[in-house]
């Protein structure tokens, strides 16, 4: 039973740490990335639909992101859902295709992404916790229907407590890199 409860806690940190690293594709640090708008949400035909599910989209060089979006039509929606998003770069509109050229990081840029990215790592340290904090909560009402004993219970809050601390050491550790790769002139 406690073992139930340590498994689906573990899955479940898993769960809120793959949601952090792909926040981390989508800040972008020295070149340019897909993950800053595949996850887009588009107005397509009154239907909210992502990105990457209506166009073809790659880094021809460095500092350049390319959609190809396989409905033309889809092109003014695209570009609308690009300058509504606010990632500070202009779509540039060539027939059929989308280009976003991406401007060199500044300092300043470069000190508002980490502070993004900070806020970021807090966000995933209290999903770990309130992961925690249920687990711990169903641990408790178990040992008061007395389906567990006492020492179980307490057993079972220390696996649980390990299992936050591993997860908010990889989150730190993932946070370190990417602010790192942020700054890289």
């Amino acid at each position: 039973m406690i073992n139930d409860i340590i498994n689906e806690t573990r899955q479940k940190m898993k769960a809120s740490l793959h949601v952090f690293e792909e926040d981390l594709h989508g800040i972008r640090g020295g070149r340019a990335s897909t993950a800053l708008v595949d996850r887009l949400i588009v107005d397509y035909y009154g239907q909210e639909t992502e990105l990457r599910q209506l166009a073809n989209i790659s880094t021809p060089e460095a500092m350049q992101i390319l959609i190809r979006p396989y409905d033309k039509g889809a092109v003014k929606a695209i570009e609308k859902a690009i300058q509504t998003a606010n990632i500070g770069i202009n779509p540039n509109v060539d027939g059929d295709n989308i280009r976003l050229n991406m401007p060199p990081l500044t300092r300043e840029r470069r000190i508002e992404l980490v502070k993004f990215l900070h806020k970021r790592m807090e966000e995933a340290r209290v999903a770990i916790r309130n992961i925690r904090r249920s687990a711990n909560d169903d641990l408790r009402d178990f040992e008061k229907e007395k389906l567990i004993s006492e020492d179980e219970m307490e057993r079972g809050e220390q696996e649980i407590q390990k299992l936050t601390d591993q997860f908010i050491a990889q989150i730190e550790e993932l946070g370190k890199l990417k602010e790192k790769e942020i700054m890289e002139v």
